[in-house]
């Protein structure tokens, strides 16, 4: 018998994947926007920044005062925590915010996505239940899914997550954590009443419960007095990791986020970064700190806010035309993301196809679900389109709907 022959014979196909790569499938909103990517669709899909109100000139000059300044540190290794100097910038925002904070509290992530999935390397075992809002962002959902975590939703409504309901699935379910969106939050685009925060802290206090409170939108705030942070509430402080990122008010393609958490767990997720990407960029930090130092970071956030309004407002006028009569929609105060639900008979996932073919497209709500899934509604993304595009948008969606 031949080498060829031999090898031939002895041919064993490879291991295969590990059991969570197998069972996790993609993201359903990636294929919907890969479906929706043509020029001509309206696409209130994605949950795009608006590329046009991003500093272009003021990043860019960051990065180039830290080039000619700094490039030996700039395009060198850094530390895993991050840099000091960000970490320092972050820590006083979160001060003057009313949550005292020292740049050792922080861990720099690459982007807050990377947080969610760092917080379930270093707390989820396998089994280890954890508590999400109904419905919830989808990427926690595939986050918590990976490490093999079983996902229990929470009863909200308009005013986020019912505390009572949360007692009940907390005694029962004896979860790690809960994960919680309690600002703009997507896909629902409703902020949790100080109270309910209130209510919220003293479940976990009393339970003996993680609170993960993820802030990427609320900077975003168009009208309304900003509501403050679940992590300075009583019972709270010792059990809250906050969660922020520059992707929705400086640029999402810097991959800036960060993690503020008690020392034992932040310790550990700066473990858990390090043998994931040794670190977040050095360069892309160091841009951030020097575009904080120089610039008026939020005199910038008000003007993209106040656009943002402009554009929520123009989704608003035209939904009552476009939408089938019983349909019910909210008016988010801010952050990026309308929800919407259509009269009972209609499956949001089933239409979707038949609307893009009249150029315009939404997510369908039933994959933000980790329960039953409501299939009647949808989100509607309304930042990445100028006005008048939206209300060309929306009327296509009620050509669609009227059509099916």
């Amino acid at each position: 018998m031949t080498v060829v022959e031999q090898s031939a014979a002895a041919f064993v196909p490879a291991p295969p994947l590990a059991a969570r790569a197998r069972n996790v499938g993609g993201s359903p909103v990636r294929d919907i926007l890969a479906v929706t990517a043509r020029p001509e669709v309206i696409n209130f899909a994605g949950g795009l920044p608006a590329p046009e109100l991003f500093d272009v000139a003021g990043v860019a000059d960051a990065y180039a005062q830290v080039l000619a300044e700094s490039a030996g540190q700039a395009l060198q290794y850094s530390t895993t925590e991050g840099e000091p100097t960000l970490r320092a910038a972050l820590a006083a925002r979160n001060s003057a915010r009313g949550l005292p904070t020292d740049a050792d509290d922080l861990l720099i992530t690459s982007g807050s996505q990377q947080a969610l999935s760092l917080l379930a390397t270093a707390l989820v075992e396998p089994g280890d239940t954890v508590v999400v809002e109904s419905p919830t962002y989808l990427a926690a959902l595939q986050v918590f899914a990976f490490a093999g975590a079983r996902v229990v939703a929470v009863a909200c409504d308009e005013d986020g997550i019912d505390p009572e309901a949360l007692d009940e699935v907390v005694a029962r379910e004896q979860p790690k954590m809960l994960y919680t969106i309690p600002s703009f939050q997507n896909p629902t685009g409703r902020t949790m009443t100080a109270e309910r925060r209130a209510a919220v802290a003293s479940v976990a206090a009393r339970r003996g419960l993680w609170i993960v409170e993820d802030d990427p939108y609320g900077e975003l705030r168009f009208e309304g007095e900003r509501v403050p942070w679940v992590a300075t509430y009583p019972g709270a402080e010792d059990r809250t990791v906050l969660l922020g990122s520059f992707s929705k008010v400086m640029a999402p393609g810097m991959r800036l986020g960060w993690l503020r958490a008690p020392g034992e767990l932040r310790r550990a997720c700066a473990v858990a970064k390090q043998a994931a990407d040794l670190h977040t960029p050095t360069v892309n930090q160091l841009a951030a700190a020097r575009y904080l130092a120089d610039r008026d970071l939020d005199a910038h956030v008000a003007k993209v806010a106040a656009a943002y309004r402009e554009r929520r407002d123009a989704l608003l006028d035209g939904l009552k035309d476009a939408l089938p009569e019983g349909s019910v929609w909210n008016r988010p105060e801010g952050g990026m993301f309308l929800w919407a639900r259509l009269p009972e008979a209609y499956d949001t996932t089933e239409l979707l196809r038949s609307v893009v073919e009249h150029e315009v497209a939404y997510v369908p709500g039933a994959p933000f679900f980790a329960g039953a899934p409501d299939r009647s509604t949808m989100r509607l993304c309304f930042v990445t389109h100028a006005p008048e595009e939206i209300a060309v948008g929306v009327e296509r969606l009620g050509r669609a709907l009227r059509a099916v």
